[in-house]
């Protein structure tokens, strides 16, 4: 009698698991094919002062990964990085989200923000969170793949 019990225990609890599972994994499913979740705030840095025009980087060259030596002229339009066959830079790296990332001119100057992605997007070593200020330069990690802003 005990032990039907503590069978019955154990057979919920692997079906409480298996379920939490699917759960976790349609979780992740949906964050790679919508860019994370909808409706999410994120803090917008002040624009640069009106009237001051500012030489900035004019193209994102890729150093490192599949599509190494590749380079866009960046205009005034946001650049949407990822695996979506709309992205503006189209990876074909396992590593990356179908909306991964974005790059986004505010006032001259180029912040990056990650989209919900499940491996994430590194500016230099640091993981980002919210939109972060890219210097020209500083290499943008998204898995495989290095990106630079440059002159």
């Amino acid at each position: 009698m005990t032990s039907e019990i503590v069978l019955q225990a154990f057979r919920f609890g692997f079906l409480l698991l298996l379920w939490l599972f699917i759960l976790a994994a349609f979780r992740v499913v949906r964050a790679d094919l919508f860019g994370g979740r909808p409706g999410r705030v994120t803090s917008v840095p002040p624009r640069a002062q009106a009237g001051r025009k500012r030489r900035g980087p004019r193209h994102l060259v890729v150093t490192a990964g599949p599509l190494s030596g590749t380079r866009i002229t960046l205009g005034e339009q946001a650049i949407l990085i990822g695996r979506a066959d709309d992205s503006t830079l189209v990876l074909t790296d396992d590593f990356a989200s179908s909306r991964h990332a974005r790059l986004t001119n505010r006032g001259g100057q180029w912040y990056v923000e990650d989209l919900g992605s499940t491996n994430g997007t590194y500016l230099d070593q640091q993981r980002v969170q919210g939109p972060l200020l890219v210097s020209p330069g500083q290499p943008i990690r998204i898995g495989q793949t290095v990106l630079e802003l440059r002159s």
